[in-house]
């Protein structure tokens, strides 16, 4: 599961996704890519499950990179607390995904395989995603 080695504060604030991304916004590594079309909070199980879908289609051919990375803290309140008691504990990690966001690049493979790939990892996320590519 991806988390984050350290952080600079344990609990942060949930804060709101207001525009569309102004950085990694173009495929800077592979020819292909799955590009975030809505805003959300995508946990790192999410990011890891649509990886593992990448990567069990692509078997052992090409290379993946993952282009977002959960370094927003959630916390959860456990059940039956009376309201103003705190902030609950840390329970999971988010990335913060703008739309136009690249979050994963393929390349090494054909274009249909890339396309298959990604298609089954955005299954995996609760977003719409589209399918992008170079042009040669």
């Amino acid at each position: 599961m991806l988390m984050p080695r350290k952080l600079k504060h344990r609990k942060h604030q949930r804060g709101r996704i207001r525009d569309i991304a102004t950085r990694g916004y173009f495929l800077a590594f592979g020819k292909y890519g799955l590009k975030a079309l809505e805003k959300a909070w995508i946990t790192s199980r999410q990011i890891e499950a649509a990886r593992r879908a990448i990567t069990r289609y692509l078997k052992k051919k090409g290379q993946i990179w993952i282009r977002i990375f959960p370094d927003k803290p959630m916390t959860k309140t456990s059940p039956e607390t009376p309201m103003g008691k705190g902030k609950g504990s840390l329970d999971h990690f988010v990335a913060v995904v703008e739309p136009g966001r690249i979050l994963y690049e393929i390349d090494g493979v054909p274009k249909e395989t890339a396309k298959e790939a990604l298609r089954l990892a955005s299954h995996k996320l609760p977003i719409k995603t589209k399918f992008i590519y170079k042009e040669e």
